[in-house]
């Protein structure tokens, strides 16, 4: 995107409803983020999610990565990684589309600044433990579904959850719903339990939501992905 003044995106967040009724933690945020859009020379606008958690894709973090998709923008910049990605994992995928997309990525705490050769080299390394974590987090994985088996546990669907139950299960904690909120409320809707029961419990969620991460983690390593 070609201007005299880099347009950046700057992004905050904060995850609690208190911080979001305050605004104390947004406030702190953007004036770093403004001090130094003014120290190097940027146009900055500036999104907000309030009172969202790191755990998944948040909407103006998705608006954000679109229009920096779209070329609409030149960068993002944070203040903190934990802001922008749960997990130095999900960092390396969001620095992984900065690459292959051409927009800078600034996080100005752990000094990754893709505009400079040493920023550039401390996201190259924030990509190495990435792709290190992912690796041993597939080798618990295997260790876990071997003693699963071992144990006779079964890995796949509970046979007695409705296709339609667990559908909506899946795509409520999907949405970031907590196993006590989606108990809850398939309790409020009257939906009857595994067990024919009328009222849920947090355990049972629990127990459905790992056997599907259970049973996703042995496709995956069942096919060599």
């Amino acid at each position: 995107m070609m201007s005299e003044r880099p347009l950046m995106l700057g992004y905050v967040r904060v995850s609690t409803d208190e911080q979001a009724d305050s605004g104390l933690g947004l406030e702190a945020q953007e004036a770093a983020l403004i001090a130094e859009a003014e120290r190097r020379g940027w146009e900055l606008t500036i999104l907000r999610d309030e009172g969202l958690s790191g755990s998944q894709v948040n909407p103006d973090l998705r608006n954000a990565l679109e229009q920096l998709a779209s070329g609409l923008a030149d960068g993002l910049v944070v203040t903190k990684l934990d802001r922008m990605a749960r997990s130095v994992v999900h960092a390396a995928e969001i620095m992984e589309r900065a690459r292959t997309q051409r927009w800078s990525l600034v996080m100005l705490d752990v000094q990754v600044d893709t505009t400079t050769a040493a920023g550039e080299a401390m996201a190259n390394m924030l990509a190495t433990f990435a792709q290190f974590e992912r690796r041993l987090i597939g080798e618990r994985t295997k260790a876990a579904l071997a003693a699963k088996r071992a144990q006779g546990v079964s890995l796949g669907r509970p046979r007695q959850m409705p296709t339609a139950v667990a559908r909506r299960i899946v795509a409520m904690r999907a949405d970031g719903h907590t196993y006590g909120a989606i108990a809850r409320t398939l309790t409020a809707d009257e939906v009857l339990s595994p067990a024919g029961r009328p009222v849920w419990h947090e355990s049972t969620v629990r127990r459905f939501c790992q056997s599907v991460e259970l049973a996703k983690a042995d496709a995956l390593t069942t096919t060599g992905a």
